[in-house]
């Protein structure tokens, strides 16, 4: 028989077995003994969390002769066919490759005949918010209104992609990261199955590089326990599986940031990635390191929190922690967090990661507050020590010339229909907050102005804030939010602003402008 992965083979036959999803599993159970099941479901989280897992289980029990509890009794015809993937009542899709409107039309077509054995056919949907438009359309009339035989079970990793006529048709169920501690146990138990001897420290260093999905954690522990077949899995055999670096590298690594030695630091880097170790997980694992050492210098109570070191490492990293100040450790996370965003999409990661140690090293290269602060520290420390800070041979401290501001160009006249709608502003973004919050909070911030056809214009200084306001749920809410106040429709629109290119003060601000009478020639 060939192997099957570990994720597959130890996939749970029964909601007992579902891991840290405990408020999903106990209303699903509570339904079905209540027999209370809905006729559609949407399942919805990051990958790796159990959304298929429990589709499957809930087809399964729906339909199970005797069910135990809420759970399937897994010994009935029913219950073995499904699990075969034979049973013809349950029906996984997946919309990534049938995602047009005839494929929709097909299941459409089927739900009109009853199952021919067991109670209920269920349709599962996978990835459903790959479908078309068109596709969506098609199956909003029959999941509202579907035969009583028929249950529809959409799982998604991007809800926001679902429209809002499928989502009020559906009863939602929001899959959580699992914690670490119960990726953790999970191995733990399966290790025990397995025969095989692991480490503590090696299944924790997995799970938290699983990012909450116990499938990631299973697929590494596959991938370590295939390299080291027959063998005990330890910590260390697990970072050289996985080209990652010890503890005591980010140690060095610090040291030479802190001492703002770039050669070293270079050097350090060169050595890891001629090591075999894979640069991108170094700074995955550096910042995570930087995160252990600010949670020290903020914690009073360590044992409070969670570290994932061992008791030694636990004290080196205290006695890290104590020569490093907490703006210092911000500064150096957001950096390295802004490269990790950075890396995914780039060709040449070594050259990345080698600026943002220039950077770490030479505040003085950046002009934002953290780094000013940080050479202020530095200036106070070269003093205390007795250094002189001197000015260079011929230069003469010079009082910088004002810049000149750049007048806002305001319209000679504005259309009241404009004005009435910058007077209620205001309300618009409190509605916003009550409705969206992530909107609302977006808004607070904005500028409200006007484009050169005199339409109203949503000035944010973030791309990504930008993006948000013009999704097509977020304009209408707030063009339906203008037409119940005005009872007219009121063009909107948002811009993005350069800082590199433009100050936001430049830009005419209706809110303030409308306090003014406008005076028409």
């Amino acid at each position: 028989m060939s192997y099957m992965a570990l994720y597959r083979k130890f996939r749970p036959d029964n909601f007992t077995d579902v891991k840290g999803q405990e408020h999903i599993v106990t209303t699903l159970k509570n339904q079905i003994m209540a027999g209370r099941i809905g006729h559609a479901y949407l399942f919805c989280g990051t990958r790796g969390t159990g959304k298929t897992t429990v589709a499957k289980l809930l087809a399964k029990v729906v339909n199970c002769e005797h069910p135990v509890d809420g759970n399937p009794c897994n010994e009935c015809n029913m219950c073995k066919s499904i699990q075969a993937g034979a049973s013809m009542n349950v029906l996984e899709i997946d919309a990534a490759s049938n995602n047009g409107v005839d494929n929709v039309r097909e299941i459409v077509e089927e739900v009109r005949y009853s199952p021919t054995e067991g109670r209920y056919k269920v349709y599962i949907i996978d990835e459903v918010h790959m479908l078309s438009p068109g596709a969506f359309n098609a199956l909003l009339k029959t999941i509202e209104e579907p035969p009583s035989y028929v249950i529809f079970i959409l799982a998604t990793t991007e809800v926001h992609k679902i429209p809002v006529t499928i989502l009020s048709r559906c009863q939602r169920y929001d899959f959580r990261r699992i914690t670490i501690d119960a990726i953790t146990d999970r191995l733990s138990e399966l290790m025990q199955a397995e025969n095989v001897e692991a480490e503590d420290k090696a299944l924790r260093y997995l799970a938290r590089l699983a990012d909450g999905s116990l499938r990631d954690a299973l697929s590494l522990l596959d991938q370590c326990i295939s390299f080291y077949l027959g063998q005990k899995l330890t910590y260390d055999k697990v970072l050289e599986v996985l080209g990652a670096v010890d503890t005591q590298v980010f140690h060095r690594m610090l040291t030479g940031i802190k001492a703002q030695e770039v050669a070293k630091c270079i050097r350090l880097l060169e050595e890891i990635e001629s090591n075999g170790r894979e640069i991108g997980q170094f700074v995955v694992d550096f910042i995570w390191y930087l995160r252990n050492l600010l949670l020290i210098r903020t914690t009073e109570n360590i044992m409070d929190i969670m570290i994932e070191v061992s008791t030694e490492n636990l004290e080196l990293l205290k006695q890290e922690a104590a020569g490093i100040d907490e703006q210092t450790l911000m500064r150096y996370i957001r950096i390295f967090s802004e490269l990790s965003n950075q890396l995914r999409y780039a060709t040449r990661k070594r050259v990345l990661i080698e600026i943002a140690l220039i950077k770490l090293c030479k505040p003085e290269m950046e002009q934002n507050l953290e780094a000013i602060l940080a050479r202020l520290k530095l200036l106070e420390e070269k003093l205390v020590n007795g250094a002189v800070i001197n000015a260079a041979p011929g230069q003469v401290a010079r009082t910088p010339e004002p810049v000149a501001k750049k007048p806002v160009v305001l319209p000679e006249a504005l259309p009241e229909d404009i004005k009435e709608a910058a007077k209620h502003w205001k309300s618009i973004v409190t509605q916003m907050g009550r409705k969206a919050p992530a909107l609302g909070s977006v808004l607070t911030g904005a500028t409200l102005s006007i484009d050169n056809g005199n339409n109203l214009v949503i000035v944010v200084t973030d791309q990504i804030d930008k993006e948000l306001i013009e999704r097509e749920s977020h304009i209408l809410l707030i063009k339906e939010a203008y037409a119940q106040l005005l009872n007219k429709q009121v063009p909107i629109s948002a811009r993005f602003l350069d800082k590199n290119k433009e100050r936001i003060e430049e830009v005419p601000d209706l809110t303030k402008l409308i306090k003014f009478p406008i005076e028409y020639e």
